[in-house]
């Protein structure tokens, strides 16, 4: 199994992405290879650093490099030998099983469509992202890739998101709600209100409504709901985790009692630490193209790197692509039944 990793992709890129290569590889079985894809002088430097000689590590060539705040667009057209380009190229050929970049997001998700095409009766790919709650993770999809859905759309989302919770989170027939502003059915938006009701026919474990709150109790394993709210749910909750640890050591400075007890609470507040640590959620994977693609975190920490890749592995070794193909082929007719015009 061989992983593309964006070498030159993040804010703490190439140094942070070399590292999280390394770890990666000491920390995924023998079979995983890592391919690293990036400009050669910029990268050679930086593994003879890390005396990095391991046959489970190559490098391949990319001249180009997409900025971070680059334009979509602008990487598909007139960069065509940029890294997560070539990352791509090296999947779509049968070179690479995998790819993982922390660059561009939005570069990212659409060379994934473009290059690797979308798999049948899916309109839109979508991402998903794992992260913390009482009863363990909660996967919310989409958190970004859409900000406008239709009823089928986040019904696909639907779909998509319990085979990667079973496949790969290893949940067994995850409940799956759809994020509104009320319990009661009928409260939403239009597409919110007409999704839930096919919803209810589509053979998953659907509950209904879900609200905000929800999300961090972990009843609902699955969440739906547009990339506009997703991505600001799940900005929230990375600021949530940041004010968390703020206000815990800013209470520890207010008094020698305060210290003390912070002291005696220490191995206890770096589990909860632990829980909200993003790195330790890796990336989101970019569901519905033909293929298998993880976006990590744009301030990927080495850590975060390698549990993106051992994630790629993860997804490619529980057949994702190929469950996914199968199921939402197996649920067309409720797929594009009576909401195909919606």
């Amino acid at each position: 199994m061989r992983i593309a990793l964006d070498g030159m992709g993040g804010d703490n890129a190439p140094e942070a992405v070399v590292k999280g290569a390394l770890h990666a590889l000491a920390e995924t079985p023998p079979d995983v290879e890592i391919v690293l894809v990036g400009q050669p002088e910029v990268l050679e430097p930086l593994l003879e650093r890390e005396n990095a000689s391991s046959p489970r590590l190559s490098l391949h060539p990319a001249a180009q490099v997409v900025a971070m705040d680059e334009s979509p667009s602008v990487a598909l057209r007139r960069m065509p030998g940029s890294s997560i380009r070539v990352c791509y190229d090296l999947h779509k050929s049968g070179e690479a099983d995998a790819v993982v970049s922390a660059g561009n997001s939005g570069a990212t998700m659409a060379l994934g469509a473009v290059v690797m095409g979308r798999l049948a009766e899916v309109d839109r790919p979508a991402l998903a992202s794992a992260f913390p709650a009482l009863r363990g993770p909660t996967l919310l999809i989409d958190v970004g890739a859409n900000v406008d859905c239709s009823p089928l759309m986040l019904m696909q989302f639907g779909y998509m998101g319990s085979v990667y919770a079973e496949r790969v989170m290893g949940l067994s027939r995850p409940k799956v709600g759809i994020l509104s502003i009320g319990e009661e059915p009928g409260k939403g938006n239009t597409a919110v209100k007409q999704a839930a009701e096919h919803l209810k026919n589509s053979g998953l474990n659907f509950i209904g409504n879900v609200e905000g709150r929800d999300m961090f109790v972990g009843e609902t394993q699955v969440i739906v709901c547009d990339g506009f709210v997703g991505n600001v749910c799940i900005k929230l909750v990375e600021g949530f985790a940041d004010t968390f640890e703020y206000f815990f050591r800013e209470y520890m400075a207010h008094s020698i009692k305060a210290r003390l007890g912070g002291l005696l609470l220490r191995e206890q507040f770096r589990d909860v630490a632990s829980r909200l640590d993003y790195s330790n959620y890796g990336g989101a994977p970019l569901l519905g193209i033909n293929g298998v693609g993880l976006i990590a975190h744009g301030a990927s920490s080495p850590k975060a790197i390698a549990t993106a890749v051992k994630m790629a592995s993860n997804t490619v070794r529980a057949e994702v692509t190929r469950h996914l193909a199968e199921g939402l082929e197996q649920y067309r007719g409720r797929l594009l039944g009576d909401i195909a015009h919606s």
